[in-house]
């Protein structure tokens, strides 16, 4: 069957790597506004059918998908004579669908990250691997998209707020302006790896709320939670080089809020699962979609080492998750911790 022809070259296309729910639901933003999209998706059966029936019934079943969104299984036609590509893939392929795309990047080019994880590898955040496979031949800019913010939601115009950042303050007010609606709306920031970090680690921290609502623990063992794992955030990215109000903003605690309390986090999902004992294999073997926090504590269980941060949240849920310590050691090993001066936790 020949393939539908889009507008996928013309002035102020965007294109869109990655369709699964979010780079969709990000796409159809996109195309809504009257800006020709084209998007790659991965599975060449899916592309087909979302050409034929302008759904993506594998990731965001039931959502008509705009006219202008054109789906499209070739990187390189996607990717071609676009300016500002949004890139929207889980983390573990991050590197491996970059390094697909260098030789289509002709620059000067914007690269808006809207993925949410920590390279288990390299322990980098999606910026940091762009900034080592990135020729210096190629003009390019990054930026990155984070907050609290569900596909399914945003699909269905539910008012939304989000962070854009950039070392660049115009690229940051460029993106910012290209993403908002009357339901989107989209703050900039110039504070890049706190954004990377906020929307990275607090997906740990959700699995940790979802295990705790396995275990029917009840609010106050969530809302502790909660509060420690943001000083853990904190303590981490601060010693990165991250701006410590980007925590309590969008990308920090606005994202852990509803990562850690609504029913359509992944994260929180498979936390709840592991809290009425279910075996991780088990639980993710039953999922489509990528839980970004289970490769992410990996990752941030190394990086937390090397760079001698205190992240006991995050300790025990890489215990529960690659050294099967049942959740309620976990938790009694957290209460019984040696007692603390509150404030000075979040930073020191």
């Amino acid at each position: 069957m020949e393939k539908e022809q889009g507008p996928k070259h013309l002035p102020g296309a965007v294109a869109v790597v990655g369709g699964g729910s979010w780079g969709t639901a990000l796409a159809n933003l996109l195309a809504e506004k009257s800006i020709p999209v084209s998007l790659w998706v991965f599975e060449e059966d899916l592309c087909e059918e979302m050409r034929k029936t302008k759904e993506n019934t594998l990731y965001l079943p039931g959502v008509q998908l705009s006219s202008l969104l054109q789906p499209d299984n070739n990187l390189g036609e996607v990717l071609a004579g676009k300016r500002i590509i949004l890139m929207a893939v889980p983390s573990h392929v991050y590197r491996h669908v970059a390094m697909q795309m260098l030789e289509f990047l002709k620059g000067p080019v914007v690269l808006v990250s809207a993925t949410k994880g920590i390279e288990n590898e390299s322990l980098k955040t999606m910026s940091g691997i762009w900034h080592e496979i990135v020729p210096e031949s190629i003009n390019w800019d990054y930026a990155v998209l984070s907050g609290p913010s569900f596909a399914r939601e945003v699909v269905q115009k539910a008012p939304t707020a989000v962070t854009v950042a950039s070392v660049s303050k115009d690229i940051a007010e460029e993106v910012q302006k290209l993403f908002s609606t009357e339901y989107f709306r989209v703050y900039t920031s110039t504070d890049v790896i706190g954004v990377e970090l906020g929307g990275a680690l607090k997906n740990i921290i959700a699995l940790a709320a979802g295990i705790v609502d396995g275990l029917g623990l009840g609010y106050n063992t969530r809302a502790a939670l909660m509060t420690r794992g943001l000083a853990e955030m904190s303590r981490l990215g601060t010693s990165m080089g991250a701006d410590p109000l980007t925590f309590l903003g969008l990308a920090g605690v606005g994202d852990l809020v509803l990562t850690c309390t609504g029913d359509l986090s992944r994260n929180r999902t498979v936390g709840f699962k592991l809290g009425q004992g279910k075996k991780l294999s088990e639980i993710l073997a039953e999922m489509r979609m990528v839980a970004e926090g289970v490769k992410t504590t990996r990752s941030v269980y190394h990086l937390a080492r090397q760079k001698e941060i205190d992240m006991p949240i995050c300790e025990q849920m890489y215990r529960i998750l690659y050294e099967d310590l049942p959740p309620e050691k976990a938790l009694a090993s957290l209460m019984q911790r040696e007692l603390k001066h509150e404030v000075d936790t979040f930073f020191g």
